[in-house]
């Protein structure tokens, strides 16, 4: 029983960190390219299917915030590129009132 609570929790987490990184992504998608709202370039939607094929198999639980992260599953350039984003769209949200999704960047 508590092992099934446990998948369970851990597939909400990740659900809801894979959420994230699509509104995360989408925000600077639209800032920086110009898409339109629900839609992503062929670049994002690259990288995201990239973020969260890592986010899926990362082998940490409970998982950590990627900056404070002792493995790093992101190449070099996709790090730098999650730290724009993260930087551009963190920013952004928050000033729309989104906390939710800059206290997940943060904690």
């Amino acid at each position: 029983m508590l092992a099934t609570m446990d998948t369970a929790n851990k597939a909400k987490k990740e659900a809801n960190d894979i959420k994230v990184l699509q509104a995360f992504i989408g925000t600077y998608c639209r800032g920086k390219h110009g898409s339109a709202k629900g839609e992503l370039c062929p670049d994002c939607r690259e990288f995201l299917a990239y973020a969260e094929l890592k986010r899926r198999k990362c082998p940490l639980d409970p998982k950590p915030t990627c900056k404070h992260c002792p493995i790093h599953c992101y190449s070099k350039e996709r790090r730098a590129l999650i730290r724009e984003v993260m930087g551009y769209s963190g920013r952004r949200l928050m000033l729309r009132g989104r906390l939710d999704l800059v206290w997940h960047y943060f904690f």
